[in-house]
């Protein structure tokens, strides 16, 4: 656990907290928080105010990033006819590590090293008076909120899940 919080995309996702004036502060988490149920379990809350940051290439090759409730899975057959693509294609660890700056389990929805064309936030966040989401390692959150999370993203709210 020593070191965790001065890994490179830990501290860049701190520093994106810190520039975008957002409210919450990193928590370090003794268990990994690589899925929803894990991170919720962690904190004592319920797996939708999970905050889950998930990569999908768009037809362009271009990433398109999804910020989605835990209490679901993204739909992704809804969320391409909704963009008005084919389909999503799917993002392997390296294209999420190179684009993001972040390896899968600790993505967070701020300090992306290349910003992704399309931000997509789950409307059913807003449901929440408070959700957390990674900050860069599977071991480290932050909370914020859905209102939060559209404001310094840029993002859209959107229905990506069942």
């Amino acid at each position: 656990m020593d070191g965790i919080l001065e890994k490179a995309a830990v501290k860049r996702a701190a520093e994106a907290i810190k520039q975008l004036q957002m409210s919450g502060e990193i928590k370090l988490l003794s268990d990994s928080a690589r899925t929803a149920q894990d991170a919720a379990t962690a904190l004592g809350i319920q797996v939708g105010q999970i905050a889950s940051s998930i990569v999908f290439k768009l037809p362009s090759g271009n990433p398109l990033l999804i910020v989605t409730s835990g209490r679901h899975r993204v739909n992704t057959e809804l969320v391409a006819s909704d963009l008005g693509v084919a389909q999503l294609g799917r993002a392997d660890a390296d294209y999420v590590k190179n684009l993001s700056g972040f390896s899968v389990g600790g993505v967070a929805p701020v300090g992306w090293l290349n910003q992704p064309e399309i931000i997509l936030i789950d409307r059913a966040l807003g449901e929440y008076v408070e959700v957390w989401a990674a900050a860069g390692h599977p071991h480290t959150v932050f909370p914020t909120t859905f209102d939060e999370l559209l404001r310094v993203t840029g993002g859209t709210a959107a229905v990506v899940g069942d």
